[in-house]
């Protein structure tokens, strides 16, 4: 059996020097569309080849950048203690996940923008949407309330969108706390409204 070759250092810097490049350039313009793969690889320091050789195409970066930056939540979801663990209640953890993703997009908003924007002809149609989406939805599954689950994690995950988000923290100066309580207002009521259709129900 092959020993998995490990990536060579010049690649490894290459790596990090163009997610520094592009985190820096989308923080900094005024729209995600201004950036292009050009744009990157002259403030990283690399050739326009290299970022075609390891991404793909712009989109392709832009995903692996947000990946990257992702990997800390998804690690906490996936292994980590409550409230976002596996171990967590689901009428705990749906509020606790929503609000992840919240301050997820309030530190990394252009980066989620460009991704929301990038090439898809719906934010709704990405990867990692189907993946926070499922999750949602199994753990609605699991607590009281009508069969309505998909639709309400679609619906609950529809006040994360970075364009909303940006929107409120940045045109309407809407401050980060404010944002979060909101937000979890919000939960709580979506929440509480399907335990009292599925306690009106059973009467």
């Amino acid at each position: 059996m092959t020993a998995e070759r490990k990536p060579r250092k010049d690649a490894v810097r290459n790596r990090a020097a163009v997610f520094a490049a592009a985190d820096a350039l989308f923080a900094q313009c005024g729209s995600p569309e201004e950036v292009t793969m050009a744009d990157i690889a002259t403030a990283a320091g690399v050739g326009k080849a290299t970022l075609f050789r390891a991404f793909g195409d712009r989109t392709g970066l832009i995903r692996a950048l947000y990946e990257a930056r992702l990997a800390p939540v998804r690690a906490a979801i996936e292994e980590g203690p409550e409230p976002l663990g596996p171990a967590t209640p689901p009428l705990e953890r749906v509020p606790a996940l929503l609000d992840a993703v919240l301050c997820f997009k309030l530190d990394n908003r252009h980066l989620a923008l460009a991704l929301e924007g990038s090439g898809a002809d719906s934010p709704y149609r990405a990867d990692h949407y189907d993946q926070w989406h499922a999750l949602v939805r199994d753990l609605l599954r699991r607590l009281p309330g009508p069969p309505d689950s998909d639709f309400t994690a679609h619906a609950l995950l529809a006040a994360t969108r970075a364009d909303l988000v940006a929107y409120l923290a940045g045109d309407k100066g809407v401050p980060r706390e404010q944002l979060r309580a909101q937000l979890a207002d919000f939960t709580a009521a979506v929440l509480g409204a399907r335990a009292r259709q599925e306690a009106s129900a059973g009467d």
